[in-house]
């Protein structure tokens, strides 16, 4: 007997393994579904209780069990222990409800599991490579059973995040990030890896918890770190053909730093700087067609000039490009915020990524004196500073425009700049509003708002997926601008009427295989794709999406 159908990521034959090392496989596992016949011939009877089950019994006792866990901490790591049981199930389970399961295994819960993931540790997933293993990196990747991986997501643990230097304790984000690329996307999760980079922490908390799993050492200097990560890429490289790394959570200069150096040389890109200003650029879309105006004669405030907030500019800049202004026009009406204030021409403490925003301005310290100065009409909070956007920030905005632009992007919950319902009442139900976390729908004056979350999800598994699909040799900015105008088609006339300016979860893989689609079909058009290119394009991403049912 095998596994017949790649739809479930069952490639192994069953007949490679028998008794309880097949029941514990988590990629091979039926557990209770192995029909009598299987038992016999697999040698699992007496290791089973005797009820044949479906699949369908089984998630309904998932479910059942996931009712008694008292909050979405207790749930994320009983979802993460079922992953690593039984594969198929756990997928089944997630990718009947994405509405109910991404905010427990990502956003907002990700971020309580990382605080504490050193003490919810229970066995490893994915791999861990430390500057230690200097000179060795490749033979450490040699280590990972599968060399089919053609996707993995690495983080520094540098900034997880609004929560800062976690260390070893960020590998939860590269965990779930991966899981979501096949929920949201249908990417088969056998060629799916997570990777912790580590390079120390700077976190005294965590150098001084006796149950830290990380290098106990703070972080090496750059000078060392860059000839390592040198090493990294391309061990990736020579280990996993047709790889593509996508960094996730590095330091903002870091994180710039690293895609500048590697993005004409091999396949990869940064999630906080080109995922996250994608699915900025995809509600500024639907924004425009809220307010039937054009991006490109806005004017746009970001407060936070990190290494996303940087990377949501640059995008910006790009969709504004594509309506026709010059790179020097589309620049001019990008202006920045961080917590020095004002970027303006007169600093000396910025970066050369930052010093492109920079205008002629006298100094400011002030938000609602810079918006009152600036005149945006459209705000963009990437600060992870709490409730930045007080009323008075709101109605300084509200005077510049009729219906302004307001994002609070910075997660988790509490780091938000301000909440749905604080935009819509002191705007007195105006603004056009998303934050990065999912907020409640708002009641206000007899009308019900539908505040949307611009979460990278929409954006990095459909990009991924069109990548695994045609071994993109290299991954642009358009796909990225293609990837946020794919998802902000997927919002009716209806939905934005609510204010809604993201698509439904609960459709999500729908939307996404569509945005990939759209992404697949440039990859050809640009000559990028490492395979032929399929008559029809749809058709044939569509045969590669990953099945959580069991196969025989």
């Amino acid at each position: 007997m095998q596994a017949t159908a790649i739809s479930n990521d069952r490639s192994e034959k069953y007949s490679e393994l028998r008794g309880l090392a097949l029941l514990e496989s988590p990629k091979l596992t039926k557990g209770t579904a192995f029909t009598l016949e299987e038992r016999h011939a697999l040698g699992l009877e007496g290791l089973l209780p005797p009820s044949v089950e479906t699949i369908d019994k089984q998630h309904q006792r998932v479910l059942q069990q996931l009712g008694q866990k008292p909050t979405d901490l207790e749930r994320y790591i009983y979802l993460n222990q079922l992953v690593d049981t039984n594969e198929t199930l756990f997928y089944n389970v997630i990718m009947s409800n994405p509405a109910y399961f991404l905010p427990i295994l990502y956003d907002p819960t990700i971020a309580e599991a990382c605080l504490k993931f050193s003490h919810i540790y229970r066995r490893p997933r994915g791999m861990y490579i430390s500057i230690k293993d200097r000179g060795h990196v490749r033979e450490r990747l040699a280590n990972w059973p599968d060399k089919n991986v053609r996707v993995l997501c690495a983080t520094s643990g540098g900034r997880i995040l609004g929560l800062g230097d976690l260390g070893a304790n960020g590998m939860g984000i590269p965990i779930g990030k991966l899981q979501l690329y096949t929920a949201c996307a249908g990417v088969p999760p056998k060629g799916l890896l997570p990777i912790f980079v580590d390079f120390g922490t700077n976190n005294s908390g965590l150098l001084n918890d006796p149950l830290y799993i990380g290098l106990r050492q703070t972080r090496s200097p750059l000078t060392e770190v860059d000839g390592f990560v040198d090493e990294f890429v391309a061990a990736v490289q020579q280990e996993f053909k047709d790889c593509c790394i996508h960094f996730e959570d590095w330091r903002g200069t870091d994180a710039i730093h690293y895609l500048a150096r590697y993005r004409d040389q091999v396949c990869c890109f940064n999630d906080d700087i080109q995922g996250t200003g994608s699915i900025t650029v995809a509600g500024l879309e639907n924004a425009m067609r809220i307010t039937n105006q054009k991006l490109r004669d806005q004017r746009v405030l970001f407060f936070g000039a990190g290494s996303a907030g940087v990377g949501n500019a640059i995008m910006t800049v790009a969709a504004m490009k594509l309506e026709g202004l010059s790179d020097t026009e589309a620049r001019e009406r990008i202006w920045m915020f961080d917590i020095n204030g004002l970027l303006e021409t007169s600093r000396n403490d910025l970066s050369p990524e930052q010093l492109q925003f920079a205008h002629p301005h006298s100094p400011s310290h002030d938000l609602v004196e810079v918006v009152n100065s600036v005149r945006p009409t459209i705000l963009i909070g990437i600060s992870t500073v709490g409730k930045a956007f007080s009323k008075s920030v709101i109605e300084a905005m509200l005077k510049i425009s009729e219906r302004p632009v307001i994002f609070a992007l910075s997660n988790p919950t509490e780091n938000a700049e301000c909440t749905a319902e604080e935009a819509y009442m002191w705007s007195d139900g105006r603004a056009i509003f998303a934050a990065g976390v999912q907020f409640p729908p708002v009641q206000y004056k007899g009308k019900t708002f539908l505040p949307g979350q611009a979460n990278n999800f929409y954006i990095y598994p459909a990009i991924g997926f069109a990548v695994y699909a045609t071994r993109a040799r290299r991954i642009t900015d358009e796909m990225f601008i293609e990837a946020a105008k794919s998802t902000a088609d997927a919002v009716t006339d209806e939905q934005r009427a609510l204010g809604l300016i993201f698509p439904p979860q609960s459709n999500v893989l729908e939307t996404e295989l569509r945005t990939a689609v759209r992404v697949a079909t440039l990859i050809f058009d640009r000559n990028l794709a490492g395979v032929s290119r399929p008559s029809d394009v749809n058709a044939w991403l569509r045969a590669m999406v990953y099945k959580p049912v069991y196969n025989m």
